[in-house]
């Protein structure tokens, strides 16, 4: 049972790391790895699991900000666009 648990814990440590680094280019893949590394580290209270809890709530907030930001830059250059149009 212990196995079981420690493998848990790595796959959400692995998941979080995941989401941290999917931030930055693909935010919504970010966004789902660090659900899906929150959602394995509950049932697990394994220092690694933890860990991999924390770095998903990392992954997942950076993933947000991203997607703000770029909805952001996205909605600014399609105002910019249509006034370079004459609209």
């Amino acid at each position: 049972m212990a196995d079981k648990k420690e493998s848990i814990g790595e796959f959400a440590y692995i998941f979080g790391i995941i989401s941290i680094v999917l931030a930055f280019f693909t935010p919504v893949a970010g966004l789902i790895f660090g659900i899906i590394g929150m959602v394995q580290s509950r049932d697990s209270k394994t220092l690694l699991s933890m860990k991999g809890k924390k770095l998903s709530k990392l992954g997942i907030i950076l993933s947000i900000i991203m997607i703000l930001i770029m909805l952001a830059v996205g909605i600014y250059s399609g105002l910019n666009s249509l006034d370079l149009l004459g609209a």
